[in-house]
């Protein structure tokens, strides 16, 4: 497979679409779409912008964004480290370690002194539980009762304690660059201007030998003498209104079409 760079140029350049033009499609910046026709990965925030402003760019230009995301992965990515581990059976002669943990006898020694701790708390509070007076009659002491922590107060009645979980910001995927073929049924002129201004059929009349192109651009503005010609829109085909005055049109993103007045129209010399 060619570069990734030369074939999101080339890409580029055969659908005659500016880099300023994809930067307003996509949102990403000028620097960051000529960093990736460089192969420049470095000036790219990460692996995963790279692979994410990949696949956005590729499915603008009508790629494979898949493949092309997969080819990065596979010159450019470093695999994990737990990949790189080779399988196989243990060395022979080696012996693995035993799992650490508390000698036996430490737990038993530690329970016979918790044992014997008990014991003696119990024979202590005996003795200090009661006494004899001077009238002989035996008197006992009563042990408060040590302090509760403070309750922790409910919530207010109405309010939820339950949180909401965070909805992540999701980004609107970017709309399609619009698709634009003239076909002609006989002989008709054309005025066609790209967004930015940019010509591409300078005031010529057209007929049915004439060869014409699908152009992409995010809108277009065009002037038709007669109705002598059908617009493929994104591959539909749409019929042209029959005017004695000719007619015009301005076509935006998702191939919306709208009726121009004569002072709206492009002009061409």
């Amino acid at each position: 497979m060619a570069d990734i760079g030369a074939t999101l140029r080339e890409a580029r350049m055969r659908a005659r679409i500016d880099i300023s033009e994809v930067e307003a499609e996509t949102k990403i910046r000028a620097k960051y779409l000529r960093a990736l026709e460089n192969e420049e990965w470095d000036l790219l925030p990460g692996p995963t912008f790279v692979k994410t402003f990949l696949r956005t760019y590729a499915d603008v230009l009508g790629l494979d964004s898949r493949l092309l995301v997969e080819e990065y992965k596979l010159r450019h990515e470093r695999p994990f480290e737990g990949e790189l581990r080779p399988i196989g059976p243990p060395q022979p002669g080696r012996r693995r370690p035993k799992p650490q943990g508390i000698p036996r006898g430490y737990v038993v020694g530690l329970v016979l002194v918790l044992l014997l701790g008990s014991l003696y708390l119990l024979g202590r509070g005996n003795k200090d539980g009661g006494g004899l007076t001077a009238g002989g009659t035996t008197t006992s002491t009563t042990t408060q009762p040590a302090s509760t922590p403070a309750a922790t107060p409910a919530p207010a009645s109405g309010t939820s304690t339950t949180k909401k979980p965070t909805k992540k910001a999701t980004t609107a995927p970017s709309s399609k660059l619009v698709r634009l073929q003239i076909v002609p049924t006989g002989p008709v002129y054309v005025c066609l201007e790209a967004a930015g201004n940019r010509r591409l059929i300078n005031g010529v009349i057209l007929d049915t030998t004439s060869e014409t192109e699908t152009y992409r651009s995010s809108r277009f503005r065009i002037t038709l003498g007669n109705s002598a010609v059908r617009l493929k829109i994104n591959g539909k085909t749409r019929s042209v209104a029959d005017t004695a005055e000719g007619v015009g049109y301005e076509i935006t993103s998702g191939g919306k079409r709208r009726t121009l007045s004569a002072a709206q129209r492009p002009v061409c010399e």
